[in-house]
């Protein structure tokens, strides 16, 4: 079965550094659009995207909120995603999850495309 585990979530204080992982197996086919989404926690706002890559061509996808911090990234042979994330503030606090779906052109950061989920890993992000 298709699943998705994510690891490397914690504590750190602004400025800080994270790498979160995704480690994804159980699939037939080999490229992927593995994205990156985060929830604030007990909250009813919809799960934000902010960075997919594709596993085939390598192509990222970023949101504004993130770009020039975060980076996503592939190791194909560990069948493995990570987010590293840069300077982190306040306002990444947040439970961080990791999703597949086949392509990522104009869908990357729609939660409702996506069809398998990772449990999610919370970051938090205070002094």
């Amino acid at each position: 079965a298709q699943q998705l585990v994510e690891s490397g979530g914690g504590s750190v204080r602004p400025g800080g550094s994270l790498r979160l992982s995704c480690e994804y197996s159980g699939y037939t086919w080999n490229a992927h659009c593995i994205g990156w989404f985060r929830q604030i926690s007990d909250s009813d706002k919809e799960r934000e995207g902010i960075a997919a890559i594709n596993t085939g061509g390598g192509h990222t996808y970023y949101a504004d909120s993130v770009k020039g911090r975060f980076t996503v990234s592939k190791d194909l042979a560990e069948n493995t995603v990570y987010l590293q994330m840069d300077n982190l503030k306040p306002e990444d606090t947040a439970i961080y999850y990791c999703a597949e779906r086949r392509g990522c052109v104009d869908v990357w950061n729609n939660p409702n495309k996506f069809n398998y989920w990772g449990q999610g890993t919370q970051v938090i992000v205070s002094s």
